[in-house]
């Protein structure tokens, strides 16, 4: 059974744990488990404060966006050395990134390895140096940094040995780097668009050696990373970016589906769900399509089934889909939820100040956590519903995990644990 699909059991262990069993799951990549930011667990805290309903938090020394992943009883962070006051930095000489792991229990760093040592690139105000968020299965843990003008991805054990770096191709953006691992069958993908020549590529799990490459022919810079779904018998990795919206066979990379633009640049994952695959962004121009991914070739007038442009569009934070609805917070702060058959919108709010990172749902909530670390937790439903709001104290720019009953959030200077303390235990 692969990590995707594993479920685990939360058991009572004495006072410090949860009286009764719960379903859980790991958070293992980008969005978890499924690639959506959805969790199927029930029980998740809707509220807490900076010292309210807190299992832990830990400093942390390595600033960066990218989220936490959860495997078992550990959470996986990145950072690079960089101030958290970036226009300060200098971009000559080398500096670090690294890959850190915490007890899930405790919040207790247990060991942290430098992957790379390189200049720091240039990049956009509102990037990071350590924006790709890890990927980690039974075996390793994969990151992805940018070496000064490549791709870099490397694989590490879960006791923090080096097991292999591949530098699969050139990479090159004024807005910095941040390429999310997919894993897929025995293959870790990465998306390679970039100004210049663009790509996919896969590397094999074990080795890092590439398995196939695939060019992507508009050669824009755009930060997408891709979801994979089995839709009617057919395999798709599909994601945005690249003057395109586009559909890969993820064993070989051929390409099955395209549609034209609809804008130059993307950042925001893609969602599937209700037989659509919807996308948001981008730039300069921004829309917000619903598509059947059923088709072959360019698919550009025959298969968009709904379609808005600029209001309430999002550029950076990805989509989510809850229910009947999908809902959408523009970087600005103002949060969308639409019929997702349809595109009827059903209700349009401001919700804060600015988003970067990207909403997780559960339990029947939608969780949106702004740039100044207030979480909103919205009822998923036609109507506004704010449950709770939170606030952290501390900046926040990534996207939540949630595993075993708790909420994990990477803060500029911490990594929190809400909820209670709970162990997990491996059938």
């Amino acid at each position: 059974m692969t990590h995707g699909s594993r479920i685990t059991l939360l058991v009572a262990i004495g006072a410090w744990f949860a009286p009764t069993p719960l379903l859980a799951e790991d958070w293992p990549g980008w969005r978890g488990p499924r690639g959506d930011g959805t969790s199927v667990e029930t029980d998740v805290p809707v509220r807490w404060s900076a010292t309210e309903n807190v299992a832990w938090k830990t400093p942390l020394e390595w600033p960066g966006h990218a989220s936490p992943i959860v495997f078992g009883e550990r959470v996986f962070v990145v950072g690079a050395d960089e101030p958290v006051k970036r226009e300060s930095a200098r971009v000559d000489g080398p500096r670090k990134r690294a890959l850190s792991c915490f007890d899930r229990r405790t919040g207790q760093e247990l060991w942290e390895r430098v992957v790379l040592e390189a200049p720091l690139e240039k990049l956009h105000s509102l990037n990071s140096r350590a924006s790709s968020t890890p990927a980690v299965d039974e075996k390793r843990i994969y990151v992805s940094f940018l070496d000064r003008d490549h791709m870099f991805v490397a694989a590490y054990d879960h006791d923090g040995n080096e097991l292999w770096k591949s530098r699969p191709g050139v990479f090159s953006s004024v807005h910095g780097y941040c390429s999310s691992p997919v894993l897929f069958e025995n293959t870790v993908i990465v998306n390679g668009d970039h100004d210049g020549p663009a790509y996919l590529v896969a590397l094999d799990r074990a080795t890092g050696e590439t398995v196939w490459k695939t060019a992507r022919e508009n050669k824009t810079r755009s930060y997408c990373t891709p979801i994979i779904r089995k839709i009617d018998g057919r395999t798709q990795l599909m994601l945005s970016g690249s003057l395109s919206i586009a559909s890969h066979d993820p064993r070989t990379g051929k390409r099955l589906w395209n549609i034209d633009g609809p804008t130059e640049q993307f950042v925001a994952s893609c969602v599937y769900s209700h037989g659509l695959l919807f996308v948001t962004g981008g730039y300069p121009d921004k829309h917000i399509l619903a598509i059947d991914p059923q088709g072959s070739g360019n698919v550009t007038n025959t298969h968009v089934r709904w379609r808005h442009a600029r209001e309430g569009v999002s550029y950076v934070p990805s989509p989510i889909a809850a229910g009947d609805w999908f809902f959408v917070t523009s970087d600005n702060g103002i949060g969308s939820c639409y019929d997702a058959k349809s595109g009827e919108v059903m209700w349009r709010e401001r919700m804060a100040r600015h988003y970067s990172g990207s909403p997780v749902a559960a339990g029947g909530n939608v969780y949106f956590t702004d740039d100044d670390g207030v979480t909103k937790v919205v009822r998923a439903a036609a109507k506004y519903e704010v449950v709770a709001e939170n606030r952290l104290g501390e900046a926040v720019y990534s996207s939540a995990a949630i595993s075993g009953g708790n909420i994990f959030i990477r803060g500029e200077r911490h990594l929190w644990s809400i909820g209670p303390m709970k162990r997990v235990a491996r059938e």
